[in-house]
Parts: C-alpha cells; structure tokens; sequence
C-alpha cells in the first residue's frame, strides 16, 4: 500500500502512530488538503503578497482577490470548516475529530493566515464561530454564525484592554450594563485580531456586567455587537515588529456608549468566563498545530538554502560549515518531540472536551511556540540578511511565533498552572514512598530471618 501522502509534510513514525485513529473520510479529506495546499495554496503564496497594497489606506480596504479564489476552490472540494467537529457540534460541523484536523492544520501551519482562511480555518473567526455554535441562541446563529460558516463575513474577539493586564481577564474593566430593553457598552480594548479586514462585521466583546459580585468569575458577560454599530470607533492597528497584519490587522478599538438590544446578550449575565475556557482552549491547540507546521516549514527552508550549490562559501556548501548539520538535527527533534505533545492534547480533547485536556493543552501552549521560534531563528540564520527580509516568509513567522508566547495567555501562566498541577501530586508521591520504604523495610527483616 502506498504511504499516505500526508507524510510529505510530517513525519512518517508520528503518522504510523495515528493513522489507525483516522476515518476513511479523514484520511481521504486529508489526502485531498494535501493535494490542495501543493497545486492550489503554495503557489499562490507570493501572488498574495503581491495583491495587497503597500498604501497605507488601501491596504485596509482590499479584499484580496487570489484568497475570494482559493475559498471558491476550497468550497467545491469540500475542504471547508474542517475544525469545526461534528461530534461537539452535531449540527454544524465536519465528522472529524481534533486529532484528525491536527494534522490538517499542521499542513495549513505552512502557509500562515491565508493559507488556513482559503478553508474558513483561520482565527479569530474559529474561535467565535465556536462560541456562537456552543453558546449562541437561533437568532443569533442565524443572523452571525452561517455568514461565517459560509465565509461571506468575518468577526472580531474583544476582550485584552489597554492599560489593564488583562492576561488575567478578571481584571477586564470594559463595562457592560443593562438600560432598559438594550445593553450599553463602554471600555477600551486592543490587540483585537481581526478588527481591521473590510469584511469584518460582528465583535464579539468580553465587560464587566456585575462588579460587585463575590464570585469574580461571574462578573463578566459577552455581548455580540456589530462592527460598523454607532459608538464603535477604531482607532488604529497595531504593530508586529513593523508587521501590520493588513488587512486583518489586531486593532485598537473604543466603545463609547454602544448600544445594543439585549438580545446580544450570549448565554446570560455573568456567563463570561464559562463562554471564554469554551473558547479558548480548542483554540490554543489550533495555534499550536499551525506551529508546528510553520516550524516544518522553516526547517525544509533551511535545508533548501544550505544544499543550495548557489550559495557556496569559501568553495563549501553551507551546510559543511559550523553547526549547520547540529542545527538541522535539533530542530529535527525538537519538532518530532512538540508535534508529539500536540497530537496528545488533540486527542485528549477528544475524549475529555477541552475542559478535561488542560494539562495537554498548556503544556503545548508554552513549549510549542517557543520550539517554533527557535527553528524558525536557526532558518533565518542560514539565510543571511535576506532571513530577516520580506523576501522570505521567515521573518514574518518569527515575528508571529514571539507573539503566541503571550497571546492567549503568556507562557508563564501556563508554566504556573502546570507546576501547581505536578504540585497536588506530593501528597500521594509522599504516600507511595512511604509503602515502598515499609515494604523494603519487611523485606530486610524478611532476609535478616532466613539466616537466623
């Protein structure tokens, strides 16, 4: 039987040790992304570059033609919304489990946000059409969540604030208070990842509605409101080591007095902090995926420059100078042993919902960013001064990987909560010591006796 041609972009043991895990459709849709991303995403990576204007105001504007293209093709090809699995949301989603689109979103990992938006796959919009799925009542999937299914919109998550460590998010200052038959909303938030595309027409924003509650984890509500609605005022976009991410953009947004009816209101009042764990952990995952790929990506990067018999030194190919061969060799581990971790949080999301895979799920979200950052630093090494150019993908993979080491919760949240986890197992390590020393403890008097 011939190997599956997914193994061209991950590892031949990691899939032997999944591919019985795989449907028939998983393993025929995964064939076709494959097929896609080689004929249909890769070539189109510079021809997407190319369509986006550098003028400061169009670039804001466009709709870049080639990605309208690919989610046509993508459409009829059936590869659409594969993250959104059938067996969490029977009546929306795609009979794949996570640990299926794992693997598909390590393909798409290669491409960064085009590549994963030519299928519907690409955040914030996966995360939001999440929470509108789970969470959402009739009205509000009807008139947001099949727009996005279909990709004929986009959406906004608001919820980090300026000025407020909101890593934290029971710091959120954002107010959110009924008046009468509407919902009024004040605060001022950034870092809103998607804010700025055109097509962006839903925020979904995170307040405070009860400040005096006891339960700070009640406090907060979610409240969708529409992104052109009076009182919304984008300010600007920000800024990724010079990256403006156009025309998705992260932007800074004020609310001043938005007004919406109240039945923008998701779940309840106080359900905030429910609604966002919902969300955030399948989507961290999704981000590490997408990592792992990206960190593939650069190393093949790699391996092409310093084979590359252009690019000779002092008459040797690169790769016969310093460390180049060590180089190549860790990052080979390094992406084996991360792409492990993401394939266990994957499929113990599957077994136990993501509120049951929090340990898998954090682990991953602090080693695999740092891991792909790493590899991606060695790729720019080897390319020269044209790795930190916008001549290749590097730079801009770089700068996207030092960000998820904060973005949805920075790596030392994670790494406390793990080292907390591994803590509460003292109690019973103590205990297991303790049985083992009185066994040894008989055993010696066991012995001791015999030669009496």
């Amino acid at each position: 039987m011939p190997p599956h041609p997914v193994e061209e972009f991950t590892s031949s043991s990691s899939w032997a040790m999944i591919e019985d895990k795989f449907s028939p459709f998983a393993k025929e849709t995964l064939a076709n992304l494959v097929d896609f991303a080689r004929n249909e995403i890769e070539p189109a990576r510079r021809v997407w570059q190319a369509q986006l204007p550098d003028d400061p105001v169009k670039r804001w504007k466009t709709i870049i033609p080639i990605t309208e293209e690919l989610k046509e093709k993508a459409k009829k090809r059936g590869l659409w919304n594969l993250f959104l699995s059938k067996a969490h949301y029977p009546e929306h989603g795609v009979p794949l489990t996570n640990l299926e689109y794992a693997v598909m979103a390590e393909v798409l990992g290669r491409y960064g946000q085009y590549g994963s938006e030519a299928l519907n796959c690409s955040a914030p919009d996966t995360g939001n059409m999440e929470v509108l799925a789970r969470y959402g009542s009739p009205e509000q999937q009807k008139k947001w969540l099949i727009p996005l299914l279909n990709g004929e919109i986009r959406s906004a998550f608001s919820m980090t604030e300026k000025g407020v460590a909101s890593s934290d998010a029971t710091n959120i200052q954002t107010s959110i208070r009924r008046d009468g038959d509407s919902i009024v909303i004040n605060g001022h938030k950034w870092w809103i990842s998607g804010a700025g595309d055109p097509r962006c027409k839903l925020h979904i924003v995170m307040g405070r509605s009860d400040p005096d509650n006891k339960d700070k984890y009640l406090q907060q509500s979610i409240v969708l409101v529409p992104a052109d609605h009076p009182g919304v005022k984008f300010i600007r976009p920000m800024q990724v080591y010079g990256y403006d991410d156009a025309p998705e953009g992260h932007g800074e947004i004020i609310y001043d007095n938005v007004r919406v009816p109240l039945s923008n209101l998701v779940l309840g009042w106080g359900r905030g902090f429910e609604i966002i764990q919902g969300r955030l952990g399948p989507g961290r995952i999704h981000h590490c995926m997408r990592s792992v790929g990206a960190a593939q990506y650069a190393l093949d990067l790699m391996i092409q420059r310093v084979t590359d018999p252009k690019r000779k030194t002092f008459g040797k190919f690169l790769y016969e100078h310093g460390t180049i061969v060590s180089d190549i060799a860790k990052s080979r581990a390094e992406i084996e042993s991360a792409r492990l971790l993401v394939l266990s949080a994957a499929h113990q999301i599957d077994k136990f919902k993501a509120k049951g895979a929090l340990k898998e799920i954090g682990i991953a979200k602090f080693v695999v960013p740092t891991m792909a950052a790493g590899v991606i630093d060695r790729a720019m090494q080897s390319y020269g001064a044209e790795g930190v150019s916008q001549d290749t993908p590097l730079a801009r993979m770089a700068a996207g990987m030092r960000t998820l080491r904060f973005a949805d919760g920075p790596d030392e949240v994670h790494i406390q909560q793990i080292g907390r986890r591994e803590l509460k197992r003292a109690q019973h390590l103590h205990k297991l010591s303790a049985e083992l020393a009185k066994k040894e403890a008989a055993l010696f008097r066991a012995q001791r006796m015999a030669r009496l």
